[in-house]
């Protein structure tokens, strides 16, 4: 991407350029404001082994019958697949969520360092069966044009070359699977499982597992989740730069989430 000022995913209190931006990011983006049809459960799609840790698996990424969202293509369900109306879907309230990266870099005369990069940009819907349990179908979708970090010159490097968000704008996590979880979630306790689903970034899919920890209070849920990955799994190329010696090729993705049910 040419290195512009990061802008939101939503129409914020921010400058009218901003603003502008938003308009456009959210013309792509913003169909998950109209009913996503019928989608498999996260319980029947078709299960992936144990997971006892987060990252990438090497199970083939799964297909599903989502709904599309904005411009991009929903992807292709077997005709066999089990589907459910959603009963209750909560959206991810933007400004207060965050999706962030985290990456070891050692720099000439500093050492060791943590880089973090974070947005804001940040839509989605969270979607339950009438019993309470997660959907299959439930996403985040990240505007990867709007993270920054503590240096301009990384952030315009990431851009331009290493994540090509000219062509590639948007980092996608689509649920297919809940492992962990074998009741609906209770009202003011936090609960730890596992959110397995396929993510798109750099123009590449895998199939994820993250591990989360949420709590549902009354119609709204608060959570976070975390993932690793290794930038090959995705076609992307160490950025080295700059005064940056060394880079660690493992980069940790981290979301906080706050969703609201819908009217």
């Amino acid at each position: 991407m040419n290195p512009v000022t990061p802008n939101g995913a939503r129409a914020y209190p921010w400058s009218h350029r901003t603003r502008t931006l938003v308009v456009i990011a959210l013309s792509c983006l913003l169909s998950l404001s109209a009913p996503l049809g019928r989608s498999a459960t996260a319980q029947e799609a078709t299960p992936t082994a144990t997971i006892t840790e987060a990252g990438v698996l090497e199970t083939t990424p799964s297909t599903l019958a989502c709904a599309a969202v904005g411009n991009a293509p929903a992807p292709t369900a077997a005709a066999s697949e089990a589907t459910e109306t959603p009963a209750t879907t909560l959206t991810i309230v933007s400004e207060e969520s965050e999706a962030r990266y985290r990456s070891q870099e050692e720099l000439a005369g500093q050492g060791a360092n943590e880089a973090v990069g974070k947005t804001n940009a940040m839509i989605g819907q969270i979607l339950f069966d009438a019993a309470g349990m997660p959907l299959a179908c439930s996403r985040f979708d990240v505007d990867l044009r709007t993270l920054t970090s503590d240096e301009a010159r990384r952030d315009n490097y990431l851009y331009n070359n290493t994540l090509e968000t000219q062509q590639y704008p948007l980092a996608t996590f689509v649920l297919t699977e809940v492992q962990g979880l074998t009741a609906p979630l209770a009202d003011g306790e936090e609960t730890t499982f596992f959110l397995i689903g396929n993510l798109t970034v750099h123009g590449v899919t895998k199939l994820v597992a993250w591990e989360a920890t949420v709590t549902l209070d009354d119609d709204t849920l608060k959570g976070s989740a975390s993932t690793t990955f290794d930038m090959p799994d995705f076609n992307i190329e160490p950025p080295v730069i700059g005064p940056v010696v060394s880079l660690d090729e493992t980069v940790k993705l981290e979301v906080d989430i706050t969703a609201e049910r819908v009217a």
